[in-house]
């Protein structure tokens, strides 16, 4: 049987995902010094790597540089669950009361519209990333949990995803076997990658374009028309922000995004029998309606990956170092992959990892751009952010180039929200909104009855 604490088990190293391509790539030059550019993106994540590439479609002779703290995909681009998902990054109820609902699905209909485009580059560019349009189905396994899915299903019907549909439990096991699972959704708008493979085969497609990738390079500081780094000075009319999770690291910026930790596992490659009963052969990813929230999916290489929130936040808006994360979170992840796939108990569970996404005050996403100072940004995306990026991209490249399309009218174009609180506030906060899940999801699960404790917890950190 396998154990959370096999001492073969590859803890960190940024991310099973990369240590499948053979770990850490050789690293692209660190920035020579103080140079000029018509254009700066900080971040070299899927964000600044879009907004690169469409900026350069646009027009060719721009001088673009990306600057990378690590090396391209080292963030949450290349640590994530492996979703290019339709979800929207933010509450669709929040963005439709601020500026209106038809202004909300024209959002919801372009993020299922950037999956399409998201598979379509791919396809285009020859980005090999195991890239499947399997659509996500997500599993309730209590009262509360199906009650929770069938108003989603609803709630996609009212905001322009008609072909969201509920999977009763027979038609939920012809696709996957989950033992607990009573009922599930099913929504084709979503599909599976394997990150660092996409990272860096995007990477690599903006590189040959003629954009300077600058890894090793700490941006320090930002301020119009200038980026401070720890190897110079980089010098450009726009300087676009794309650090996501990693925001509080620059200057003036430790309570804009709060970063929220997200861990994962995934087994060694499972035989045909566990496969012939489990099922799962379609590409679909996979998720849950507890409030702790699980993702998975299967690999093209026939493992079970599936991620959950572990510890969920450091104090003073820490971050990991090479993605290392506590064998308590590891211990409660494998127990969860055994519950739902028994067959899984007798084989290992080779890699842990975690990451961290980039979180507002008001858990609403946004993309900026300031002409008079030439200061933007994209980012805060709750954990929806692998899809949600190409749509950043695309609205940066129009911003910056000063068009006026449906993406610059977009509810989350301009979008702000208030700072986080000081700590010890937020950490107190985070953690008893993670705590209070935690009871909310037991009690459920015992008694079968839906939970105050989650609603409290909502109420206290405006989570939508």
């Amino acid at each position: 049987m396998s154990s959370a604490t096999d001492t073969d088990l590859v803890n960190g190293n940024v991310s099973f995902w990369f240590d499948a391509l053979g770990g850490r790539p050789a690293p692209r030059p660190a920035l020579p010094g103080d140079v000029s550019a018509d254009i700066c993106i900080v971040g070299g994540g899927l964000t600044g790597l879009w907004t690169a590439y469409y900026l350069k479609k646009s027009d060719p002779a721009l001088d673009i540089a990306i600057v990378e703290r690590e090396f391209t995909g080292y963030g949450a681009s290349g640590r994530n669950g492996g979703w290019a998902s339709g979800l929207i990054a933010g509450s669709r109820e929040r963005f439709a009361k601020l500026h209106g609902p038809d202004a909300l699905r024209s959002q919801q209909r372009l993020m299922n519209e950037a999956v399409d485009e998201f598979v379509a580059v791919a396809e285009t560019e020859g980005i090999q990333a195991d890239t499947v349009k399997g659509g996500t189905i997500r599993i309730a396994s209590s009262p509360p949990q199906a009650q929770r899915l069938r108003a989603g299903v609803e709630e996609d019907h009212h905001w322009g995803v008609p072909d969201s549909r509920i999977l009763e439990r027979d038609e939920l096991r012809e696709r996957i076997n989950i033992p607990d699972a009573t009922l599930a959704a099913y929504t084709p708008h979503c599909a599976r990658i394997q990150p660092a493979r996409f990272v860096r085969g995007l990477a690599d497609v903006v590189e040959a374009l003629g954009v300077r990738i600058h890894e090793s390079t700490a941006v320090t500081h930002i301020e119009p028309h200038l980026a401070h780094t720890d190897r110079g000075v980089v010098r450009a009319p726009v300087i676009l922000r794309a650090t996501e999770g990693y925001t509080a690291s620059l200057a003036g910026q430790r309570r804009t995004l709060l970063p929220m930790n997200s861990s994962m596992i995934v087994t060694e490659p499972l035989p045909r029998q566990v496969w012939d009963e489990i099922g799962w052969n379609r590409g679909e990813t996979l998720g849950d309606k507890c409030y702790s929230h699980m993702y998975g999916q299967r690999t093209a290489d026939g493992r079970i990956a599936i991620g959950g929130r572990g510890i969920p936040y450091r104090f003073g808006s820490a971050t990991d170092r090479d993605g290392a994360t506590q064998q308590a979170t590891i211990r409660s992840l494998t127990e969860i992959l055994h519950r739902r796939f028994p067959a899984t108990r007798d084989h290992r569970v080779t890699h842990a990892w975690c990451g961290v996404l980039g979180v507002p005050r008001d858990w609403c996403s946004s993309a900026t751009y300031d002409p008079r100072t030439g200061l933007g940004h994209a980012g805060g995306y709750v954990g929806q952010g692998v899809t949600t990026t190409n749509l950043a991209g695309r609205t940066l490249r129009d911003l910056v180039l000063g068009h006026d399309t449906e993406l610059t009218r977009l509810p989350w174009v301009g979008h702000t929200t208030r700072r986080w609180e000081f700590e010890p506030l937020r950490w107190l906060g985070v953690r008893s909104m993670y705590l209070a899940y935690g009871w909310a999801d037991h009690h459920e699960h015992t008694r079968g009855r839906e939970s105050r404790l989650a609603k409290l917890a909502d109420l206290i950190t405006r989570r939508p």
